[in-house]
C-alpha cells in the first residue's frame, strides 16, 4: 500500500470524484482510477459502488478512507516536523480578501519564501463566504479575513485592524462637526453584502442603531466602490489608512460622522482538523507582517 493509492483514495472523497481527485493531485484520472484499482485488488474488496453514477463508498471504503486520512495527516506532521523549513517541498493556498491583496500580500508571500523557499504559493482573492465555502471544500489552506465567522471547525489567529470611515467624493456631502448616521439618509450608500465579511459586520452594525439604508449600490469589489466613490456615486465606508495619499489629493474626502464605525478585525482562518504545524507557521508569519497601513508594500 502506497500513499499515492492512499491520496487518491482521499482526494476522490474529497473533491466529489474521480476527475477532481486528478486536477487536485496533478496527474490523470485513469492514473487515479488505476491507483483505487490496486488498492481493490491488494484486499480483495470493492471499496465504491460501481452501481452509483457518483464516486459512493463501500461499507469497506468508508473503513479505508478514514484509514487513509489518518495516515496522511500522519505523513504530513511527520514531513513538517523533521523536515528542515529550507527543503520543504509543499503548495499552500491561500484565500484573502481584495484588502489584503492591495496592502501586505506582497510582504507576506516574501516572508514565506524567505523561511520556506521551496513552497509553492497560489493565492486567490475572493469574498469572505467565498473563501469560508473554499476552506471546508479543501480549495484553500488558509484564509485571512474579516472575523466575522464563530465556528468551532476553525483555528481563528487574530492578524490585525481596519480602520474604516465614512468617505465620498469633496463637497458631495455638507461637512459639519456634528453629523449623524441619519444626515447620510439623502445620500446614496456604496455598500457590500453579506457575502463579504465587511459587509456582514457593517450591515449588523447599521442594523443595531436603527439605519435601515434603501437608497443603496452593491459591490464586494473593494477598487470598484473606491472608484464609485471618487466618482460621486455615493458615499462608502472606506479603508483610512491605505487611502491617505488619495485623501490628502482631493480624490476622497473623510466624513465626521457619529457614530464612528467599528473596527473591523481582521483573522488567519484554517481548519481544526488539518493538524499542520507549518499552515499554523504561515498564520502566525501572517500576524508578524500585518499591516492594512498603504498600498502594495513590498518590505
Amino acid at each position: 500500500m502506497t500513499f499515492k493509492q492512499l491520496e487518491a483514495l482521499f482526494w476522490i472523497v474529497q473533491a466529489g470524484g474521480f476527475s477532481q481527485a486528478a486536477a487536485r493531485l496533478h496527474t490523470t484520472q485513469s492514473a487515479i482510477s488505476k491507483r483505487v484499482h490496486e488498492l481493490e485488488e491488494m484486499f480483495e474488496t470493492p471499496l465504491f459502488d460501481r452501481t452509483q453514477r457518483s464516486a459512493k463508498l463501500t461499507a469497506k471504503g468508508e473503513e479505508m478512507f478514514l484509514v487513509a486520512k489518518r495516515l496522511l495527516e500522519q505523513r504530513d506532521v511527520a514531513i513538517e516536523q523533521f523536515q528542515r523549513p529550507e527543503v520543504l517541498v509543499r503548495r499552500i493556498r491561500i484565500g484573502v480578501t481584495e484588502l489584503t491583496a492591495m496592502t501586505w500580500l506582497p510582504r507576506l508571500v516574501s516572508a514565506i519564501q524567505a523561511h520556506y523557499p521551496k513552497v509553492i504559493i497560489e493565492p486567490d482573492v475572493d469574498v469572505s463566504l467565498a473563501l469560508r465555502d473554499k476552506l471546508f471544500a479543501d480549495d484553500v489552506d488558509l484564509m485571512i479575513v474579516p472575523q466575522v465567522f464563530e465556528d468551532q471547525r476553525l483555528v481563528v489567529k487574530r492578524v490585525g485592524v481596519v480602520e474604516n470611515v465614512w468617505m465620498c467624493k469633496p463637497g458631495l456631502v455638507k461637512a459639519g462637526r456634528n453629523l449623524r448616521m441619519q444626515d447620510l439618509a439623502n445620500h446614496r450608500l456604496l455598500t457590500q453584502d453579506d457575502r463579504s465579511g465587511t459587509g456582514q459586520l457593517y450591515n449588523r452594525w447599521l442594523q443595531s442603531i436603527g439605519i435601515q439604508p434603501e437608497n443603496t449600490i452593491l459591490s464586494n469589489s473593494l477598487v470598484t466602490l473606491i472608484a464609485l466613490t471618487i466618482s460621486g456615486m455615493g458615499v462608502s465606508y472606506l479603508p483610512k489608512n491605505c487611502l491617505q495619499q488619495m485623501i490628502q489629493a482631493g480624490a476622497l474626502q473623510v466624513l465626521p460622522i457619529k457614530p464612528t464605525l467599528p473596527l473591523a478585525s481582521y483573522a488567519a482562518v484554517y481548519r481544526a482538523d488539518r493538524k499542520s504545524t507549518f499552515i499554523s507557521a504561515v498564520a502566525t508569519l501572517a500576524q508578524d507582517h500585518c499591516d492594512f497601513g498603504t498600498i502594495f508594500q513590498t518590505a
